[in-house]
């Protein structure tokens, strides 16, 4: 059976990079204008050669290659945080939510975005037994400990900010 070509190693490894940096360093030089103004040959041409040489040295043409993959998960997890973040956070004319509750419900947010990812990747089996091994006593009196700190310094806050 045939490989689709997106999957072949020469695709992968050569011509990906290769339209990627000829792409960032075209868009680069055009952006600033380094060379002065109506250069678009000039830059296509260095954008090439930078690109040539890149596939021609196959240290940083990895490292290119394996950035990419952390690149795109990166940029969808962000994406996903900040779709969320606008539904909790976004603007209304009848402010349902106050302030302290769309922090509450941001910090909930990010903490099940990272459970939810951890379990994704399977490392959520290394953080229970880290939190829950032998440590969970100091773990748990921690976290208490850390709630009720967290709980005086926000109804103190609250406190001094309203008129009395």
């Amino acid at each position: 059976m045939a490989e689709p070509i997106f999957l072949a190693p020469y695709f992968l490894d050569y011509v990906l990079p290769f339209v990627l940096v000829f792409t960032l360093i075209f868009a680069i030089l055009q952006k600033t204008q380094l060379l002065g103004e109506d250069k678009r040959q000039v830059d296509a041409l260095i954008g090439l050669v930078v690109g040539m040489m890149l596939i021609a040295f196959p240290g940083p043409r990895s490292i290119i290659v394996l950035l990419m993959p952390f690149l795109a998960v990166a940029a969808v997890i962000l994406l996903v945080f900040m779709l969320l973040y606008g539904f909790i956070s976004g603007k209304s004319d009848g402010d349902v939510l106050g302030k302290n509750w769309k922090k509450v419900l941001i910090g909930v947010l990010t903490v099940a975005l990272v459970v939810f990812l951890l379990t994704v990747t399977g490392y959520w089996d290394n953080v229970w037994y880290y939190f829950g091994g032998d440590s969970s006593f100091y773990w748990i009196n921690g976290l208490f400990l850390a709630i009720v700190v967290g709980a005086i310094f926000w109804v103190m806050k609250d406190g001094a900010s309203s008129p009395s």
